[in-house]
């Protein structure tokens, strides 16, 4: 029998569409071209430490109620990031307030203005160099934080962004403990996941059963049909209809159902490598693709025997900072001007001898080619250099190293979107359904502000979910 519809992609925002269309006694079937679900939500764990490793999304930004309510109601545990920043200046470490020193340039954006790349518009209002210190911090933030780079970023998309996440105390972060995987198994637990792609049904488990369903979550009647490592090649559709042709591990097989929900990521909308819409998108959604850019991001995790950075001498510290001779026993992040990772973090408040390097933009260009052993290697170079360490020391503590080439993935394409100069409006655009038949989300079609973040792809699959009900 088919199914009422059709998701195309097992990431965050498929499930959570998935997941309200069920309890609304809607027949779903998902296709997920990966032999797992949750797309850019991957965490692995480290043996040794027996702590997750996150290589796509990891931390909670702030207190958006898409992802804290599904926490609560299942009793996950999380916690608030903590500890001390650092910054590296003049080949020196020392204590630094990295976010407020940016705020100083960022607070200073809005759309009064016609739109502009963020580098235009500091020129336009910080002249000069008598903010230039700032305009450095500022910068780089929108860097990492975004994956974008400043030359072409839309000021206007950031400032929304800034305005929502001062709704939510966008500013506090937090990470689930056991990580993202704990919130799969939440929808893996809720949606009764099958799989279809070995012939008989299987049950999709939730990796480790850390809580059960409680009596205020209706869990559905029927189960939801999962077909893995199912990689779409072509959307046929007509109104009312939709037939999707794609590989299968047995061969080339045909879906049929009379809507489909494309959470496909930008990146795969973009490149349209052996995939098409017949007949094609309309051309303003088109015009929407070109108006957003699939930002890079190289992220490493590095689990030593023991935790490198508490060592560094006394000489490599700012002697006139406070903190200096606290040392780095309590470092949670770590800013600096390095070509290739520009940002490191901890796991504080949990003390473990792990840190996770971020590379994003024109620093992540800059490995493009690079083989992961290649990668790894120019993450304990710049962490050696930052620590005033021997590289040759950092490697012989290595217990592991992390990575994932999400820009390599052809199932990714990148890591995720921020809009350019002049694309106002595309997400929104991108989100609207096409004849009551084809309906989209994914983090690039979320218009509340949080297109990048976990919260917002869920809040985009909670809006095409809705609009999917009201069309029946």
């Amino acid at each position: 029998m088919a199914p009422d519809i059709i998701v195309i992609g097992a990431g965050i925002s498929g499930l959570a569409a998935a997941l309200d269309l069920t309890r609304a006694g809607i027949a779903v079937e998902i296709l997920e071209a990966r032999d797992r679900i949750g797309g850019r939500i991957f965490t692995q764990q480290d043996p040794t430490l027996n702590h997750p490793i996150e290589l796509g999304a990891e931390f909670v930004h702030g207190l958006a109620p898409e992802i804290w309510l599904p926490l609560q109601q299942h009793n996950l545990k999380v916690n608030e990031v903590e500890g001390d920043l650092w910054c590296s200046i003049d080949q020196k470490l020392e204590k630094c307030d990295f976010f407020s020193k940016a705020d100083e340039i960022l607070s200073a954006m809005d759309d009064k203005y016609p739109d502009e790349s963020f580098l235009d518009f500091l020129a336009r209002r910080f002249p000069g160099d008598d903010h230039a210190e700032a305009k450095d911090w500022a910068t780089r933030y929108v860097t990492g934080f975004n994956a974008a780079n400043a030359e072409d970023v839309s000021v206007h998309w950031l400032a929304h962004g800034q305005d929502a996440e001062h709704q939510i105390e966008g500013d506090r972060a937090f990470r689930i403990v056991g990580g993202y995987q704990e919130l799969l198994n939440v929808f893996v637990k809720d949606l009764d996941l099958r799989t279809k792609h070995v012939g008989a049904d299987a049950l999709v488990r939730p990796v480790e059963q850390t809580s059960t369903v409680p009596s205020t979550i209706q869990a559905p009647s029927v189960h939801v049909a999962i077909h893995l490592n199912t990689v779409v090649r072509n959307i046929q559709w007509r109104e009312g209809t939709v037939k999707i042709e794609a590989l299968t591990p047995h061969g080339n097989e045909i879906f049929e159902a009379p809507r489909a929900l494309v959470t496909l990521p930008l990146g795969v909308l973009q490149t349209r490598t052996n995939f098409r819409f017949d007949p094609e998108l309309p051309s303003d959604k088109l015009h929407a693709l070109h108006q957003l850019v699939m930002g890079k991001v190289l992220r490493v995790t590095l689990c030593f025997r023991e935790a490198p950075w508490v060592r560094v001498g006394r000489t490599f510290l700012s002697d006139n900072k406070p903190g200096a001779t606290s040392g780095l026993s309590n470092l949670s992040f770590l800013f600096s001007h390095d070509e290739y990772f520009l940002t490191w973090w901890t796991q504080m408040p949990e003390h473990l001898p792990m840190i996770t390097g971020w590379s994003p933009a024109h620093c992540a260009e800059r490995m493009v080619g690079m083989t992961d052993g290649r990668i790894v290697d120019k993450a304990l170079e710049s962490l050696a250099s930052l620590l005033g360490l021997e590289k040759a020391h950092l490697n012989s503590e290595l217990n592991a190293a992390y990575l994932h080439n999400w820009d390599n993935d052809p199932f990714s394409r990148g890591a995720y979107s921020y809009v350019k100069t002049g694309g106002e409006g595309c997400q929104a655009t991108l989100a609207v359904p096409l004849a009551n038949t084809l309906f989209f989300a994914g983090e690039h079609t979320d218009t509340s502000g949080f297109n990048g973040i976990v919260h917002g792809a869920i809040a985009s699959g909670q809006r095409a979910a809705k609009e999917i009900l009201r069309g029946l």
